[in-house]
């Protein structure tokens, strides 16, 4: 199978590289899913339904969140309406929506994608997220009963990542990182076949802190005073993520590429494909 996984949407300028971007990688790579990130969409902060439905169209199969979840308050009805917009599976019961979905491809094989969320230095804390993983694997086992796994691991620093991404190791085809906006430079395969990378990177202007205009950032680092609200930057967009292929028998990865458009950074196109 051709997974492609695409980093943090932040803001308008994420969001318009991203709806231009995914057709043409549609087009391009016959990607079998398309999973994005899409928890700074809305202005920086949560996502609204029309952002999501507009990312449906685009290309994406599922959209994953993280710690913005429900900064956009409708959200937290509207989530039920969709089954393919995740947010974090270990969000404490009798929270609205599902951390994850199996999705049936239109090549004919099915993929089970996870959303779950760290607890070290990131707000708000949730349950224990590896006891929450395991139960999600044990209930649709890679080669049992689908072909690939996918999961978005959204976490502050990359000691909970990797922790995360040996541990689902042998039983994932691809376990990624988000949260940190930054692409970082580790993807690999891991010894019992799952693709890692500790953070996809983000949809979003670079020239920015972490996808912010510069200024409020630079302020409260400065002089300790938050002045104004944080505003996402508005220049032109790198698009980041990762691709894998994976084996159609094992649904272990055979390779892991990343994936950067546009904007400031070093563009990276999937050898492979």
């Amino acid at each position: 199978m051709r997974l492609i996984f695409l980093g943090d949407i932040v803001g308008k300028a994420g969001r318009d590289a991203v709806l231009r971007e995914l057709p043409l990688l549609r087009e391009r790579y016959s990607p079998d899913l398309v999973v994005v990130n899409g928890e700074n969409a809305a202005h920086g902060f949560g996502i609204s339904e029309d952002i999501f439905l507009k990312l449906m169209a685009a290309g994406a199969d599922v959209v994953t969140l993280g710690n913005h979840a429900f900064d956009q308050r409708d959200t937290l009805i509207y989530i039920e309406r969709h089954p393919a917009l995740l947010r974090p599976a270990n969000w404490p019961a009798g929270c609205p929506g599902r951390g994850s979905a199996l999705v049936d491809t239109a090549s004919g094989r099915r993929a089970l994608v996870i959303n779950a969320m760290g607890r070290v230095m990131i707000d708000p804390m949730l349950d224990d997220p590896f006891p929450v993983i395991a139960r999600e694997l044990d209930a649709c086992p890679l080669r049992q009963a689908c072909d690939a796994v996918l999961l978005d691991f959204h976490a502050e620093v990359s000691s909970e990542k990797m922790a995360m991404g040996h541990f689902c190791d042998g039983r994932a085809s691809l376990v990624v990182g988000t949260h940190t906006h930054t692409p970082s430079a580790d993807h690999q395969i891991l010894p019992g076949g799952t693709a890692y990378m500790t953070d996809a990177g983000m949809c979003g202007d670079y020239d920015s802190v972490i996808g912010m205009d510069k200024q409020e950032p630079l302020t409260r680092f400065l002089r300790k005073l938050p002045i104004e609200r944080f505003r996402p930057a508005e220049g032109p967009a790198t698009v980041c993520g990762v691709a894998v292929e994976t084996d159609d028998t094992s649904g272990f990865a055979l390779k892991v590429a990343p994936i950067r458009i546009g904007g400031r950074l070093s563009q990276a196109e999937v050898p492979f494909w």
